[in-house]
């Protein structure tokens, strides 16, 4: 398996678009492509993080998002990546930015994961995976949770608010109460 710096450095020509769409055979249904940090904090920003938020990713990379949501807003938070380095380079990333006891990142897929406990959702997937999301993310959530997505919709589920940040769309939902 290529090292995700390796990895990047191969494809660096190449849109995230382009590569979240393209799965691997047998693998994940998207390829890890970090968010930039303008981005991230956009997408924290627009789904209006504060200090009571527990901020799930799900597909967290390098943990970046999570890290950020806990560094700059004090909220919790907990990513979900099938990646063991990467879940490895997450918890490292979260000693080093001194906020290990408030994130934590699990090993493990995220349409199987656990995120009821969720206020905030966090997603840079594809096409395909958001969509095959959008009923759990609807199913489990709780009335008022935040789903923020970069560059993917969650296909019929309209959002809220839709913005474009430093050449990224970002979409917005809040879960709504009652069926």
């Amino acid at each position: 398996m290529l090292r995700a710096g390796l990895w990047l450095s191969v494809v660096a020509g190449l849109s995230a678009a382009v590569l979240a769409q393209r799965p691997p055979a047998g693998g994940p249904d998207a390829f890890f492509v970090p968010t930039r940090a303008a981005v991230a904090d956009a997408m924290l920003r627009l789904a209006k993080v504060t200090s009571a938020d527990v901020v799930y990713d799900l597909g967290s990379g390098d943990g970046r998002i999570v890290i950020l949501a806990a560094q700059k807003y004090g909220a919790r938070g907990v990513g979900v990546e099938i990646d063991p380095e990467l879940v490895a380079r997450s918890r490292e990333a979260a000693r080093d930015g001194q906020v290990a006891d408030r994130v934590r990142f699990v090993e493990g897929d995220l349409f199987t994961a656990d995120i009821s406990e969720a206020t905030v959702v966090t997603l840079y997937l594809s096409t395909l995976a958001n969509r095959r999301l959008a009923a759990k993310l609807y199913r489990e959530l709780r009335p008022g949770a935040r789903i923020v997505s970069q560059q993917f919709d969650l296909g019929q589920w309209e959002p809220d608010t839709r913005v474009r940040v430093d050449g990224a769309d970002l979409f917005l939902w809040t879960v709504p109460s009652g069926p």
